[in-house]
């Protein structure tokens, strides 16, 4: 089966260098064309504006894909390993791939309708990508506990759990702070009224 073939672990470590590349490039052409300040700037900031959010949406469309097709290598291992252990349902198992997907549909809308050009579906998209991730990371981490001592070990659980927990937690004040707040400009200067819908 392709999911216990050695050298599929390539597809985890090629979606993290790959997404941190698609952050990193955006971010630098961003701020040497001055669309962004240098300080920490909103991650969709650095895609809002042409040249950076060709290179931003072409990139994070591609680290969907590789998402998806890392998380399908990772439901593929878990009902291999299920069939001798039977340590999760198989429904449960499909049922953590289909938040998965939702969440890389989420990052292709982040990416295909920027944070200027439809801001509404921008924010949507990133809603279902950020939701979806936490309630998918949230089920890894208790399949693993699960899957303990045979297919994992307990720093692995924790290390996910940690996460999982991390991601709630930031989860919490995005959906509370984005609800409150909706701009439709980043540039501004003090004493601008800013529109906000």
């Amino acid at each position: 089966m392709l999911c216990c073939m050695p050298g599929v672990a390539f597809a985890p470590a090629l979606l993290v260098s790959w997404s941190s590349a698609a952050f990193i490039i955006s971010y630098v052409i961003a701020v040497l064309a001055g669309h962004v300040e240098p300080l920490v700037p909103y991650i969709s900031d650095t895609g809002a504006k042409p040249p950076e959010s060709g290179v931003f949406g072409f990139m994070i469309n591609i680290s969907a894909l590789l998402a998806a097709i890392t998380m399908y290598l990772r439901y593929l291992l878990i009902e291999k390993q299920n069939e001798s252990s039977h340590f999760v349902r198989s429904s449960c198992n499909m049922f953590t791939l289909c938040m998965g997907l939702m969440g890389c549909t989420g990052m292709g809308i982040v990416a295909t309708f920027q944070e200027l050009a439809v801001p509404s579906v921008h924010d949507i998209g990133a809603l279902v990508a950020f939701g979806s991730g936490v309630v998918y990371i949230t089920l890894q981490s208790i399949i693993s506990y699960k899957s303990c001592p045979r297919w994992n070990t307990y720093f692995v659980c924790h290390v996910r759990m940690a996460i999982a927990v991390i991601s709630i937690i930031a989860f919490i004040p995005m959906i509370v702070f984005a609800s409150k707040i909706s701009v439709t400009k980043i540039d501004w200067t003090p004493g601008e009224k800013v529109k906000s819908y």
